[in-house]
């Protein structure tokens, strides 16, 4: 069998007295789109930030393209091909679009940052913000500080702001969140055409937009992940029904 993109062997992560991953094992193959769901608490979050580097899981491996990353800091894990967006937006506000994702492909590319206008007379930082920006529909967009955008563009900028560092694996926390119905539907449509590109793991509240994108679904549940799936197997789980899922009327999107 192929080497997975990422593979994460038991790991755990504690607060105190609170188990926040509790052994959790996951597989994500190459051009696959990975989803994991849970209710609040259920520890997604502290998962994502110990596969970034943002958090020292307590035991266990993390392992992405074979090579183990387990105790690698963040900007390590970032030259390797592993990109993360964030739940609240982190962008710099009073720049522009172009001018966010060229400091990310600036960073990416270890030069400095002494100057930040730098980035903005670099050819080929420009170019690559860019290419980035037009990806994901923002390239009419670049000249427009970041506090100008809706809340929908400062999503797709963030998306761009992680393709400028060239991931090999794109870990999204929350995409959707505070989207409008139009904005969704366009965030759905650029994460299903990004996962040819490049494999992603996707934390999401939104289950309408879980089942239309994923190939995968990882269910976590205090910790633990009680199971994994396609989207038609999670739907008919009777565990995942009873413990997350409940009442919810899921509609599995084919195509």
């Amino acid at each position: 069998m192929a080497e997975p993109l990422l593979r994460v062997d038991n790991l755990v992560r504690r607060f105190g007295g609170i188990v926040a991953t509790d052994h959790v094992c996951l597989e994500v193959g190459r051009g696959e789109l990975h989803a994991i769901i849970g209710p609040n608490g259920a520890g997604k979050t502290t998962l994502i930030s110990q596969l970034t580097g943002h958090l020292a899981p307590h035991a266990g491996y993390i392992y992405l393209a074979g090579r183990d990353i387990s105790r690698l800091p963040a900007y390590r894990r970032s030259a390797l091909g592993l990109a993360r967006s964030f739940q609240i937006t982190s962008l710099l506000p009073d720049f522009t679009a172009a001018d966010n994702v060229a400091l990310a492909a600036q960073a990416h590319d270890g030069h400095s940052f002494r100057f930040f206008a730098n980035a903005r007379k670099e050819p080929q930082l420009r170019a690559a913000a860019h290419a980035a920006l037009e990806r994901v529909g923002l390239g009419h967009r670049a000249d427009v500080p970041v506090v100008r955008l809706s809340h929908g563009e400062q999503r797709q900028l963030e998306l761009a702001v992680a393709l400028a560092t060239r991931p090999q694996l794109l870990l999204l926390d929350e995409p959707m969140a505070g989207l409008g119905v139009t904005e969704s539907a366009s965030m759905v449509k650029l994460l299903s055409e990004l996962r040819r590109e490049v494999g992603i793991v996707l934390v999401e509240h939104d289950m309408e937009a879980v089942f239309a994108l994923a190939d995968r679904i990882s269910v976590l549940v205090y910790g633990r992940i009680i199971a994994s799936g396609t989207p038609e197997e999670i739907r008919k789980n009777d565990e995942v029904k009873r413990a997350y899922l409940g009442d919810q009327h899921v509609v599995v999107k084919h195509g």
